[in-house]
């Protein structure tokens, strides 16, 4: 069964763990030890239950630690992974999660273990502020259960947060270069908005980039990348409103969005609009 339906298959057996969430807190005091390895695990799902994540995580582990060989130990492990992720202690789920992987890579439950270590960094995305080392963790991570189980039920959420997670990373580029530009760093803004263009060209911001191109260009009188950078915009973004904001803003100084350039943004050209890959 996989992990997915295991769980609901836990969920809906707890209601017969009553009698032990009931006495939990006699059995709080009771040494672990005492404790069967089946008895152990379902205290771990009581407490998982009645939202003491980090309890629970702790119990799942203690089943690992004190029946490392049934078979309780290694549905403890992976129960620990999720259970350290319910309690946003990303560090220790990852952990729980990469030995799960290194112990059983060949069970049915690998590819759950990928995503929750996956996981573990996504979901920390938006808390380290300019910092993208987290992002590109959580990229590689996500991709090793793409390409790894490609037909798990955790593959397609994984493709979306991959998209999610790139995207992402464009966006952080886009606010830097929109800061230079902002305080007439021009050269320091172009730099980051040919990284949106060049690397980051399936994702939402490229339209914007290329405005924002076509605005520094202009701004430092550089008119045939200026030019270039628009007619980029122009075949591939005629509907936005970025392309317009563009054109307005080149027709101001009599000219139009055309090739013009010999440099990167020729390059872009060529491979965007004549199909020149070489």
């Amino acid at each position: 069964m996989a992990f997915g339906g295991r769980v609901a298959k836990t969920v809906g057996v707890l209601c017969l763990l009553g009698v032990l969430a009931a006495c939990g807190n006699k059995k709080d005091d009771v040494p672990l030890e005492t404790f069967s390895a089946e008895e152990l695990y379902h205290r771990a799902e009581a407490q998982l239950e009645r939202g003491k994540a980090e309890e629970a995580a702790k119990s799942f582990t203690e089943v690992e630690r004190l029946y490392p060989y049934s078979a309780w130990a290694k549905r403890g492990l992976i129960m620990s992974a999720f259970a350290w992720h319910q309690d946003q202690n990303y560090e220790e789920s990852r952990a729980a999660a990469q030995r799960y992987i290194d112990f059983f890579p060949a069970d049915e439950d690998a590819a759950y273990a990928q995503y929750l270590l996956a996981l573990s960094y996504y979901d920390q995305i938006d808390q380290v502020g300019r910092d993208q080392g987290m992002t590109f963790q959580a990229l590689q991570a996500l991709r090793t259960v793409i390409e790894r189980y490609p037909d798990s039920e955790y593959a397609s959420t994984a493709r979306l947060k991959f998209d999610l997670a790139f995207d992402h990373l464009a966006a952080k580029e886009m606010e830097i270069g929109r800061f230079y530009l902002k305080r007439g760093h021009y050269v320091a803004a172009i730099n980051r908005f040919r990284v949106v263009v060049e690397e980051f060209q399936t994702t939402s911001h490229t339209a914007e980039a290329l405005h924002r191109l076509t605005e520094s260009y202009v701004a430092l009188g550089l008119v045939g990348e200026a030019q270039t950078s628009a007619a980029i915009l122009g075949h591939n973004f005629r509907g936005s409103p970025f392309y317009e904001d563009s054109f307005r803003l080149l027709k101001g100084k009599g000219l139009a969005p055309e090739a013009r350039s010999r440099g990167w943004l020729a390059s872009v050209y060529r491979r965007t609009i004549r199909g020149e890959w070489l």
